[in-house]
């Protein structure tokens, strides 16, 4: 049954990429612009300069990946132990007053800080992930029941059981979650993130064609960041049914 599902949703998934490629189509011979060239071009430029735009997506997508661990690395912890009052006194009023902070203003900040290296990029990513993984593992994490920590606490366990096989499987499916709606807010940052004193990454490459005005080269580019964005969802997605399999 679970197979006819995913079957039926990699369909969908197709169908709906067809209907988008023919809405592109039919909207760049309507506009017969050079600025939106039709879908078979974009593909023909991809393939013709897959070994150039393959370098700068390995940069971007080690960027992504360091970002996103070490966001979870932070987050995680900071998030589960928060369902600890007195461990929720310190964080809470943290992520709360630093949150609502726009945090892509920093990346000037961290560049005077950390260099014009990948360091400052990666960092600002993960200050965006950061909160946005924290406060979804310390929402799961405290809504938890305490009738379940009541019932395994009857039986003898530790507070180390507690958490192992109560809180962080409960909050574990909202977790990944988490993760899955932050690829798409390091890809979006990631584009800043590299358009601003570097030239290499798919976003330096975005904006290096558009001053150029090779507009093949940039939908290609776009289309690799998409593409780079998508795995990684694909990814998490097949991690969540991995782990969480009682879901």
């Amino acid at each position: 049954m679970q197979g006819d599902k995913r079957d039926n949703r990699g369909w969908s998934y197709l169908g709906t990429l067809i209907i988008l490629l023919i809405l592109w189509k039919g909207l760049s011979v309507l506009i017969a612009h050079p600025a939106l060239p039709s879908p078979e071009v974009v593909l023909a430029s991809l393939i013709n300069s897959a070994h150039e735009l393959s370098r700068h997506a390995a940069v971007s997508l080690l960027r992504v990946v360091y970002a996103l661990l070490l966001a979870f690395s932070l987050a995680f912890p900071a998030g589960i132990l928060s369902r600890e009052d007195t461990v929720d006194r310190l964080i809470s009023p943290l992520i709360y007053l630093l949150y609502p902070i726009p945090h892509i203003v920093l990346l000037p900040l961290y560049i005077l800080l950390f260099g014009i290296g990948d360091f400052s990029r990666v960092a600002l990513i993960a200050t965006i992930l950061f909160f946005q993984i924290a406060v979804t593992t310390r929402d799961a994490a405290r809504q938890v029941s305490e009738y379940y920590i009541y019932s395994i606490k009857s039986l003898g366990a530790s507070k180390l059981d507690v958490y192992r096989y109560v809180i962080i499987p409960a909050a574990m499916p909202k977790i990944i979650t988490a993760l899955r709606i932050s690829v798409g807010t390091a890809v979006a940052v990631l584009f800043f993130a590299e358009s601003f004193a570097t030239n290499t990454g798919l976003g330096y490459v975005i904006l290096d064609s558009w001053s150029r005005a090779d507009y093949e080269i940039m939908y290609a580019a776009i289309a690799a960041m998409a593409l780079l964005g998508f795995s990684l969802y694909i990814i998490l997605e097949i991690a969540e049914r991995r782990i969480c399999r009682w879901m």
